[in-house]
């Protein structure tokens, strides 16, 4: 643990823009883990009263057309989206790498009909594939995890498969042979802890995409549904405004959105080192 700590101190002295990262995550992570409990009023209720108020004292990013608190909302809408971020990454890098593996350790026929495959789903674009899938298994953020997970999957094949590749003839993996290791457990045990270091790399990049996703998804109303929380639906319902002056709708979601994939996006960096201490100089 000691030397982990020293490792992160490290990292972080290094580079302070993993400084930056790491406290975007700790603020988002708080949010959605402690912010539904926190916030000053119910995200769906409505009251009219107060409808379309800007930022104030009481109502720190001001109220919707509904009369609902904007702050409130976009604290726990944080929940959600990165709720289903991180499944979609987390079930897209387990198959991928598990399907990539497979192809670059056995190669033959499963790499060829694995290569083609990937590339066909590569070819399409994603958002669009991503677009029909939801409409095909309907509206529910189940479907949006697995159409996220889904257009997420070919870039853990092609990483793991090309990393495999590499290391299936290098020395402890002939080791692992000649001493009885069977290739399930050569796969398991020497090969993908070995390749971890840059999935999760790519994992954090890809988790920025799957919060776009999630938004975009519910920002043209095939997402999670209305009246929940959400990036995408409180930017899709505060566009109409913009044009009137009641910009705080659109906006502080928007922002919301923008800080969560600019925080996974400087992750990369500062995972990689924290994983891999060979890249540390």
């Amino acid at each position: 643990m000691r030397e982990r700590l020293l490792l992160l101190r490290y990292v972080l002295a290094e580079n302070p823009v993993n400084l930056v990262a790491l406290l975007l995550l700790v603020l988002l992570l708080g949010c959605a883990a402690v912010g539904p409990a926190l916030v000053p009023f119910d995200p769906i209720a409505t009251e009219t009263a107060v409808a379309l108020q800007p930022p104030s004292a009481l109502h720190w990013f001001g109220t919707d057309q509904l009369g609902r608190d904007v702050f409130s909302r976009v604290v726990v809408a944080a929940r959600l989206d990165l709720a289903i971020a991180f499944a979609a990454v987390l079930l897209s890098m387990a198959v991928g790498a598990v399907i990539g593996a497979s192809m670059g350790y056995f190669r033959g026929p499963l790499d060829t009909i694995g290569s083609r495959t990937t590339d066909v789903l590569m070819a399409f674009p994603l958002f669009v594939l991503a677009m029909g899938m939801v409409a095909a298994l309907g509206n529910s953020v189940s479907s949006v995890v697995y159409a996220t997970a889904v257009i997420n999957l070919p870039f853990y094949i092609r990483l793991s498969r090309a990393e495999v590749s590499v290391r299936r003839s290098l020395g402890y993996i002939e080791a692992a042979r000649v001493g009885g290791s069977g290739h399930a457990r050569i796969l398991r045990v020497f090969l993908l802890p070995n390749i971890l270091p840059a999935l999760v790399v790519q994992a954090s990049v890809n988790l920025g995409w799957a919060v776009l996703n999630t938004a975009g998804l519910s920002f043209i109303g095939l997402g999670v549904r209305a009246p929940a929380p959400e990036w995408g639906i409180m930017v899709a319902e505060g566009a109409q405004f913009i044009v009137s002056g009641r910009w705080w709708i659109a906006t502080f979601p928007g922002l919301a959105l923008m800080l969560a994939v600019f925080c996974f996006n400087l992750l990369g960096d500062g995972l990689r080192d924290v994983v891999d201490p060979r890249t540390r100089t």
